[in-house]
């Protein structure tokens, strides 16, 4: 009895604490048991709240529903419920209701909701790589309810033994070939059958492709490439070979470089020389074949001696000055001109430039006493300068050593002499100089102070600092993760606007990096009346997505900077990215035909853009990222006419699971969602296959807006009847089939992006080599600025010295060469020549440009062009976003 007794006060005692608050659960959620596909409904009622916020929970994670109802019961007493319409495995899981009240949390009861259908899969068998007739083991896990759940396996088209309960692991003593192997679940509500698996025979890898030289700074040379075919086996080495032309062929050490990354910096080359290099790579079967050698120049530099042997000749008609040549080691760059700089009376004279090494000066005699110095200038710059040589008659010239010498004595008195008083003077101050400064007193009757500060202080302006994520008010785990690539705002100089949005503006920029080299970017800048820490934390996040990508069809994060605005609590955040020369890939298919030149694109051309996406996508599904936003506008073509993916602003990172719930009302790309997103907000990774779809498709038509008539409002019930994007004009049959597989009703049955990118390699190797896109576009100038030329016309480089290998040495440092009917002095068109310095006042000028007045007929029709396709943009730009 007394412990009846007791246990009675303990539940009053509990009851009172939450009474206490004056909220309490009436109602709590019931464990529910159902089937999959059917529907399930959850309530939980709240007593003591006018206008409660009841929020629930699955699994200890807020879930966010549109379609939560609240129900009054009385005097401040609700009840609300939550409902799935068609239950799924990942429907299952721990619910409960909570409500926060004074900054107290009330939760109810938890209860469970348990799906009922065919087996799901904890783990499905993975492709497995071995050597032949090595022994391997697969793996296979899948669970109820209802229990028990048996596992039946499948190897090379024939079953292997006899079910067994889950997990299940079949052990194979070894196979000789490649063949593909599943594993079939099964309860008393039906079967399941898992992905597809396939066991590789591990090879020789195949030799690397597409190597080049990134960049070069200092003669520092970055070699980047891509791994061929693996051989079903990781990487683990590469080695490069390397030779230089310089007469005869030199091979280099070679270098054995750990990867990935597939990239190598070769330091200490030579200034304008003749490079060739290869690679191979190692698995663990062996070495693979060299990739094509690849011929490249260094760049020129400034020479590194002065001429030597400077003489002089003085005749009564002129003067004739000689010096040796430059060794081509000493050089380093192709010699433009020798740069003489004289001096008469003392004061220096305009510098002469002549191409040989030797000078005739008419007029002797006016050169007595004048002094001459020489230096070798490549087109980068003029080297160090010779000794220099005064011009003296014959009979002065031995007694010449005496007098520079009695001179030089002369100059170091003076010099010490006024080093002593300028010391003298400085002890004296020092003298006098107080805690906080000296004061001196003036001549005059009045007795004033001067005094100089030795620190001043300004209490109306903070000292200017580098500004820190700190500042911003994000949370932790996204300042963590951008801390590393913060990037100080004085290294950034912004340029032209690029293009403007919601968020803000893209602008073009030059980024100042560790060499002092100038780096072109892009720079997302947020709105300047952006004041909310959430709005910048959101602008943030797509930064963060970025951060660790690694892949050359999907666009990196360079760094984060900070832009302090005066009068503001908040700086605004600035997202710096790889400058894209050619833009996104919509407004480039739309120039292709409605541009002022329009340009054909081969069939093989455009299915390496789709290529390009899809190894891009392939990378963000196997790094568990959902795009949700694929579509040609946010795509971006960079110099080597390669697309990459970008635009990560709907982004989503899936943790566990394969889904997302989107739950909070957004703007979406209506006309490049999946059905299944439309109907219920669900995402996946094959959501993204319905896009790239999609995307197919506006290549294909180079631009065209799809859906033609269809308005947003009726996308879903087109869909829903069957309807899908018609077969463009001129597409083959196989690339439609291929687009078409993406819009499968049931996500499961449309290719993985890893399916896609074998379907368009194989499609890609099928058809006929077409003439290489990628350097025909070189010259067509999509953002020509106002008084830049063409490049048509360079005259060639000094690639040509190689026979037979012109095209693989155009690389962009290289310059156009003097042409050999230039005079002795050079012609003032040059470049070089005017960033050297010297007197051109013989030179004859270049013919007047007869071609302003085309240029100005030529600009209204560029501008009538541009604005055709910036109307067809905002057109489509309508029609791609709508409230969801």
């Amino acid at each position: 009895m007394k412990c009846a007794l007791r246990l009675i006060l303990v539940i009053l005692h509990i009851s009172r604490s939450f009474c206490g608050h004056g909220v309490w659960f009436t109602k709590h959620p019931s464990n529910q048991t159902v089937s999959q596909g059917n529907g399930v409904r959850l309530g939980c009622a709240v007593q003591g709240l006018s206008d409660p916020d009841i929020v629930w929970m699955k699994d200890g994670e807020k879930l966010y529903s549109t379609d939560q109802m609240f129900i009054t019961l009385g005097d401040k007493h609700w009840e609300t419920f939550h409902s799935v319409k068609s239950v799924q495995q990942q429907d299952a899981g721990q619910y409960r209701c909570e409500v926060e009240f004074h900054s107290i949390t009330v939760s109810s009861d938890s209860a469970w909701i348990t799906v009922e259908g065919v087996p799901h899969f904890l783990q499905e068998p993975h492709d497995i790589a071995t050597f032949p007739g090595a022994p391997f083991n697969l793996t296979c896990v899948a669970i109820g309810p209802p229990e028990p759940v048996e596992i039946l396996w499948w190897l090379g088209g024939f079953q292997k033994g006899e079910p067994g309960p889950s997990p299940s692991v079949l052990h194979v003593h070894g196979v000789n070939s490649s063949m593909k192997f599943y594993c079939e679940a099964r309860n008393t509500r039906g079967i399941s059958v898992s992905r597809t698996g396939t066991v590789h025979i591990k090879v020789l890898p195949s030799a690397p492709v597409e190597l080049q030289v990134s960049r070069m700074v200092d003669n520092n040379a970055t070699l980047t490439w891509k791994p061929g075919f693996t051989g079903h086996s990781e990487l683990s080495t590469c080695i490069i070979h390397m030779t230089r032309h310089s007469g005869l062929r030199l091979d280099l050490p070679q270098l054995q470089v750990s990867v990935p990354p597939y990239h190598q910096v070769v330091s200490g080359l030579r200034s304008h020389s003749n490079y060739s290099t290869r690679v191979s790579c190692v698995n663990e079967v062996g070495v693979s074949p060299l990739s094509p050698w690849l011929n490249f120049l260094t760049p020129e530099s400034v020479p590194a001696s002065a001429p030597r042997n400077l003489t002089f000749d003085l005749l009564e008609r002129h003067l004739l000055l000689n010096w040796a040549d430059l060794r081509e080691e000493e050089l380093q760059g192709k010699l433009l001109a020798y740069k003489v700089q004289w001096t008469l009376g003392g004061e220096p004279q305009e510098p002469l430039l002549f191409k040989e090494n030797m000078a005739q000066l008419a007029g002797g005699g006016r050169f007595l006493n004048t002094s001459f110095q020489v230096s070798a200038c490549t087109s980068v710059g003029c080297g160090p300068w010779s000794p220099p040589v005064l011009v003296l008659p014959t009979s002065v010239q031995v007694q010449g050593g005496r007098s520079h010498m009695l001179v030089g004595l002369l100059l170091g008195l003076l010099v010490a002499s006024i080093i002593g008083l300028l010391l003298a003077v400085v002890a004296h101050r020092r003298g006098k100089e107080m805690q906080f400064g000296s004061a001196f007193k003036p001549q005059g009757s009045d007795s004033t102070v001067s005094f100089t500060a030795a620190r001043s202080f300004n209490r109306t302006c903070a000292e200017l600092h580098e500004l820190s994520l700190d500042s911003l008010g994000i949370n932790e785990d996204l300042k963590n993760k951008l801390q590393d690539v913060l990037i100080p705002e004085r290294l950034l100089t912004l340029g032209l606007m690029l293009g403007k949005g919601e968020f803000g503006s893209v602008r073009e920029a030059y980024l100042k990096t560790e060499e002092a080299t100038l780096q072109q970017v892009a720079v997302k800048v947020l709105k300047s009346d952006i004041t909310s820490s959430g709005d910048i934390e959101q602008c943030l996040k797509e930064a963060a997505h970025m951060k660790d990508f690694d892949h050359p069809n999907v666009i990196q994060l360079i760094g984060v900077s900070l832009h302090w605005r005066p009068g503001q609590r908040l700086p605004v955040p600035m997202v710096v990215l790889p400058f894209m020369k050619h833009g996104d890939l919509h407004t480039f298919l739309l120039l292709s035909r409605l541009g002022e030149q329009p340009f054909d694109l081969s069939v093989q051309t455009l299915i390496e853009f789709m290529l390009d996406i899809a190894r891009g996508m392939e990378y963000l599904s196997s790094r568990n990222i959902i795009h949700r936003d694929l579509a040609a506008r946010n795509c971006m073509l960079n110099e080597k006419m390669t697309v990459c993916v970008a635009d990560f602003g709907l982004s989503k990172k899936i943790y566990s699971g394969d889904y997302y719930r989107q739950g909070s009302m957004s703007k979406l790309p209506v006309k490049w969602i999946a059905l299944e997103s439309l109907a219920d907000n669900l995402y996946t990774t094959q959501s993204d296959v319905w896009a790239f779809g999609v995307t197919m498709w506006e290549i294909m038509t180079r631009g065209q807006t799809p859906y033609p008539g269809v308005e947003n409002t009726e996308i879903y019930e087109y869909l829903i009847k069957g309807e899908r994007l018609k077969k463009p004009p001129d597409c083959r049959d196989d690339i439609y089939e291929i687009m078409h597989s993406c819009w499968s009703p049931v996500p499961k049955c449309r290719p993985s992006t890893k399916h896609l990118v074998g379907q368009l390699e194989t499609l890609w190797s099928s058809l006929s080599p077409a003439p290489a896109l990628k350097e025909s576009l070189l010259y067509i100038n999509l953002e020509e600025e106002e008084g830049v030329p063409g490049s048509g016309d360079m005259a060639p480089g000094p690639e040509e010295v190689l026979t037979g290998a012109s095209a693989s040495w155009s690389v962009p440092w290289q310059r156009g060469r003097v042409e050999d009917e230039e005079k002795d002095w050079l012609m003032v068109e040059s470049g070089a020549v005017l960033a050297i310095g010297g007197d051109y006042r013989y030179i004859i000028g270049p013919c007047s440009n007869s071609e302003e007045d085309d240029e100005e007929e030529g600009g209204g029709r560029r501008m009538e062009s541009m604005d055709i396709i910036q109307e067809v943009v905002r057109d489509e730009e309508e029609d791609v976003v709508i409230n969801v």
